[in-house]
């Protein structure tokens, strides 16, 4: 079978090969593909490969010998999977693959804030320690985590991994969570979100972004926070409204935020929280461990060795 990876650069940019799928005979990776080129591109493949290139109906209805969609990714939303099930096509997803990663990336932004090891080591390539006659220099509040309340907004298996690593910590872990009983912990406290924003010191967000939660982080919400506390968001950019997070860090209304995924990716230069007091923005990285990506796509790898062996298709979304 012709498989075709439309857009291999999203878990290659840094050189990663792809050693999992090139196992196959008929393969084929692009770096990326525009939406004039994927037609053209995948006018032969029987089984696609796509992280962000969309797959919309009319693309679909083009591709004559589409068999099978593997999306790399555990997001499916480029892909019309209902049309394509109209048509016979499978489509599946890989979950799960970069929970550890994002969790790490969680308690980096919470530790970067808290004991500011950056700052520390420019005031020392600056002589402000060699200076200052003492042992220890610090004239900046280092603070810990160890007894500090964490509040996760989503407690599915990333969400419920934070709050593990959480108490582990020391920490009192609260979530809000749409089914309590399935998700119940000895070390967590299942919450509503107006008491999980008003207790948290942190607050980290791990929900899927649906019309009910959407702006979700409005100027209610940081209202109804602790003027101390950190907003920390590796989910969706769009459970925030980044003007009102913006004017929300810019008055104190809290007091940082550090933010992974935005509503706009990359961000518009107008994007208001580009230049809000106390924002710290990564370019869309806690997914994107070396180790998440191998089992990104060995994951692939392993939907399109089922699916071609004929036997049930994995992890199917469609």
């Amino acid at each position: 079978m012709k498989i075709i990876h439309l857009d291999s650069f999203t878990t290659t940019m840094d050189g990663l090969e792809l050693t999992a799928l090139e196992v196959f005979n008929d393969f084929t990776a692009y770096k990326n593909t525009s939406a004039e080129k994927v037609v053209k591109r995948a006018m032969d493949a029987d089984i696609l490969i796509t992280n962000k290139v969309e797959l919309t109906k009319d693309v679909i209805d083009q591709l004559p010998n589409l068999k099978y969609i593997c999306v790399a990714a555990t997001g499916y939303n480029v892909v019309d999977v209902n049309y394509a099930a109209e048509k016979g096509i499978p489509v599946s997803n890989v979950s799960g693959y970069s929970t550890d990663g994002v969790v790490q990336s969680v308690f980096a932004h919470l530790l970067n804030v808290l004991i500011n090891i950056p700052f520390y080591d420019e005031e020392v390539m600056d002589g402000r320690w060699q200076k200052s006659g003492s042992f220890s220099f610090y004239d900046h509040s280092i603070r810990e985590l160890a007894g500090k309340t964490i509040g996760i907004y989503g407690f599915g298996t990333i969400g419920q991994k934070v709050g593990q690593v959480a108490s582990a910590f020391g920490m009192k872990v609260i979530a809000t969570s749409r089914n309590p009983e399935r998700d119940a912990q000895d070390w967590a406290t299942i919450v509503d979100f107006e008491t999980l924003c008003r207790e948290s010191d942190f607050i980290t967000l791990h929900a899927s972004m649906n019309e009910s939660n959407a702006g979700i982080i409005d100027k209610y919400s940081l209202a109804n926070m602790k003027p101390t506390a950190i907003l920390v968001n590796t989910g969706r950019g769009g459970l925030i409204i980044e003007k009102d997070l913006a004017e929300a860090l810019d008055n104190d209304v809290i007091n940082y935020a550090c933010l992974d995924v935005l509503s706009s990716e990359p961000p518009e230069d107008n994007n208001p929280l580009l230049n809000a007091k106390n924002c710290i923005i990564t370019p869309h990285i806690a997914w994107a461990s070396i180790e998440s990506r191998e089992r990104l796509l060995d994951g692939v790898a392993e939907n399109i060795k089922m699916f071609i062996s004929g036997k049930d298709v994995l992890n199917r979304v469609n």
